[in-house]
């Protein structure tokens, strides 16, 4: 079995759903039920009371009878039903906050039609149809708002289970656990030997949470497991979408793609092969050294490789249709991921990051893909420093956190805006350092020569004015002043 959904797969689905002795608050069957408005409202109570019952998924079925849970057939077709002139499955989706994974499938059983609509469970809120949320009460559909202590009992669930521990993938063997997952990675990447046995493969993959012991028999993979070591990711229905993308422009516009490349495999598994294709399609600098030329990379690798692994570990997944995305202009790259960040931007640098995911995050730190609590920005911008790029940019919309490197550029030709982020982020690697920004410091930073020293006053005065950094002391002589961050 794999969880591609094959007809046999299905079959075998339905068949285990029909040995329920009574429809659940989770299952609901239905012959040849075709009202729209309905099925979008038993998508809101399947979804949420899968997630009060610990189901990943929550099932509508037509063509079973309710009382006897015989499989008869049904006439209804989803792909031909319409609401208006609109097909019935961008109806609901449009309907749905926020926009859960579901899916109909249409296939035989015993020489006879049924359709199985497959429904993601709530995640981090309770799903709604056209503004309202409604649960089952044992097999009825009901307001949730009518229910107050399973309102309550949902939201207790969403704060306590985190996105990783929940499961991607119910009720299956250990055979398909092993297909399912790269298993080999993890012990590699671990340090470790692989176990003799499947036993010992399974036993570590359960005590590190990649795996769970599933009620009804068998196991469920974990999102941690899944997203972390998952041979494929498109094998996880509610993790395709998490694949690493990658893009190559023609210039700095997004008019004109040159290449396109999606990741198949987990974060932890794929990590350096995702990795070493991004550095491969960045440009390259020629420099002179003791009269040789030598190609350097446009970007300091290790500032790429932080903010990918950000970009990964801190993106928020119940963001459905979109996921981590690393973009390459002609003159930056911009790294974004789904999700508003826990801590402002313009203290990225000195404060410990907070993840949604520290499952994750923890294992990405244990296996050495990611740098330790709080050091991957400094990094990124001691690299650019160092190189004398333009300081990065990070940068908020309303749903996606994107960080922005750019290519080498002349003072001269640097903005005002670009000369106050450099000066503003100098100051904050200087004072988590326990050292202060001067204007020799500054002078260091953009390569300016000591009789040009006005150059780096100005630059700092114009950040002062913008409320980024303030003077550390009085000073009579602004050359031998220091400054700090606003918040210092």
């Amino acid at each position: 079995m794999t969880v591609d959904r094959t007809t046999e797969y299905l079959r075998g689905l339905l068949r285990e759903l029909c040995t329920l002795p009574k429809e659940t608050e989770w299952v609901e069957f239905k012959l040849n039920y075709e009202d729209p408005q309905e099925i979008g409202e038993y998508i809101s109570a399947l979804s949420n009371s899968a997630a009060l019952s610990g189901k990943a998924s929550a099932y509508l079925v037509w063509g079973v009878q309710n009382d006897t849970c015989d499989i008869t057939g049904t006439t209804f077709k989803p792909g031909a039903l319409k609401k208006g002139n609109e097909e019935l499955e961008n109806w609901l989706l449009r309907l749905l906050s926020p926009r859960i994974h579901f899916h109909f499938y249409e296939f035989d059983v015993n020489s006879v039609p049924v359709v199985l609509l497959e429904i993601a469970r709530a995640s981090n809120k309770p799903v709604q149809f056209q503004g309202h949320e409604f649960i089952r009460i044992g097999s009825y559909k009901k307001r949730l708002k009518d229910f107050p202590e399973k309102e309550r009992e949902l939201w207790r669930i969403f704060d306590q289970i985190p996105f990783e521990d929940l499961p991607t993938t119910e009720h299956i063997s250990d055979e398909d656990v092993l297909k399912l997952l790269d298993y080999p990675s993890y012990f590699d990447l671990l340090g470790l030997g692989l176990p003799e046995d499947r036993s010992g493969i399974l036993q570590r993959l359960l005590n590190d949470d990649m795996i769970s012991v599933c009620s009804a028999g068998g196991w469920n993979i974990t999102n941690l497991g899944a997203i972390l070591f998952a041979k494929r990711l498109d094998d996880f229905k509610h993790l395709k979408r998490k694949a690493a993308r990658v893009i190559v422009y023609k210039d700095n516009s997004r008019h004109e793609t040159l290449r396109e490349q999606v990741g198949t495999r987990g974060y932890a598994s794929g990590f350096e092969g995702l990795i070493g294709f991004i550095n491969n399609l960045l440009p390259v600098n020629e420099v002179i050294e003791k009269a040789l030329r030598k190609k350097v990379p446009m970007y300091p690798e290790i500032a790429v490789r932080e903010l990918v692994a950000n970009a990964l570990i801190h993106q928020d997944f119940f963001i459905r249709g979109t996921g981590p995305m690393v973009e390459i202009f002609s003159d930056r790259m911009e790294i974004t991921n789904p999700g508003v960040p826990l801590v402002k931007t313009e203290r990225f640098l000195d404060s410990p990051p907070k993840s949604r995911n520290e499952a994750l995050a923890s294992f990405m730190r244990r296996v050495g893909v990611c740098e330790e609590r709080g050091s991957g920005v400094d990094k990124v911008v001691f690299q650019t420093e160092f190189y004398q790029l333009p300081a990065p940019s990070f940068e908020v919309t309303d749903e996606h956190t994107s960080a922005v490197l750019f290519s080498h550029k002349p003072l001269k030709d640097m903005s005002k805006e670009d000369r106050i982020r450099a000066c503003y982020l100098h100051s904050c690697l200087k004072h988590v350092k326990r050292e202060v920004m001067t204007n020799a410091s500054l002078r260091e930073r953009f390569g300016i020569e000591e009789r040009n020293s006005a150059i780096a006053s100005r630059i700092i005065k114009e950040t002062i004015a913008k409320g980024l950094i303030k003077s550390y002391e009085d000073h009579m002589s602004k050359k031998y002043s220091k400054y700090v961050p606003f918040w210092a």
